[in-house]
């Protein structure tokens, strides 16, 4: 029997904003599908918890870095291979209202949603570190196309990696390598409590759902793993919704 087009057995992926959530879920995913997985955060003991919980093998390797250093990001791309596979995941949340809206407010938010995964990008293609044929996943979200008070710098920043996405899908298309993103509603992490919102409120408020639950960090990653394995190798350029039936 021949490999699973599901499988990513042999293929190296890097994974960003691995120290929780859903980065360290999709770490976690593709190692137990096969993959040499390198993992970065800002906190190498919350990556060690990440490391502990992947597939046992020691192929697996730990870059800390904070993304919104340069020197920081060209010295993590130095340390990487040729890989076949970039989850972009480090992200951060936010919320405030408009007429409260400062500078700082949007430049915290807009350096880590966007502006970092844009520059990593950015040097992992001057270092010639992405295969041809590979696969390249943003996590966004459906706060894109779906406001809510005091959430506009977040959405603002999902909506631009998303369109940065589809522009990249298209210049990477002559070799081969796909661009995609995915666009979850709401996911128990810790990011769902930086509006100061209750577990009460959230709990009654995930019963609106058609299959009357949040997401979990693995419900993404499994569709991650999808995006990163040869069985999605006529998809590129599409922002996808996991979203449980809401909206």
């Amino acid at each position: 029997m021949g490999k699973s087009p599901f499988s990513l057995a042999e293929k190296k992926v890097f994974v960003t904003g691995a120290s929780s959530g859903i980065g360290r879920a999709i770490a976690v995913a593709c190692s137990q599908m096969g993959a040499q997985v390198f993992i970065s955060g800002r906190n190498e003991t919350r990556l060690k918890e990440t490391l502990s919980l992947m597939d046992k093998s020691e192929k697996h390797s730990i870059l800390p870095c904070d993304i919104t250093s340069q020197s920081e990001i060209k010295n993590v791309v130095n340390q990487l291979p040729s890989l076949d596979g970039i989850v972009h995941c480090a992200g951060k949340g936010q919320r405030v209202l408009c007429k409260q809206m400062t500078e700082q407010d949007v430049d915290d938010l807009m350096n880590v949603n966007f502006k970092a995964p844009v520059l990593l990008q950015a040097e992992v293609l001057k270092q010639k570190k992405m295969s041809k044929g590979g696969s390249i996943v943003f996590v966004a979200s459906v706060a894109s196309v779906s406001p809510s008070a005091g959430n506009a710098i977040y959405s603002a920043s999902k909506g631009a990696i998303i369109s940065y996405a589809n522009c990249l899908g298209l210049e990477l298309a002559p070799r081969q390598i796909r661009v995609n993103a995915i666009s979850p509603a709401m996911v128990w992490t810790d990011l769902i409590y930086s509006g100061g919102i209750s577990k009460e409120q959230l709990e009654e408020d995930e019963k609106k759902y058609p299959l009357k639950r949040y997401g979990k960090p693995e419900d993404i990653a499994n569709l991650a793993v999808y995006l990163l394995s040869d069985a999605s190798s006529w998809m590129t350029m599409n922002n996808v919704p996991i979203t449980g039936g809401g909206k």
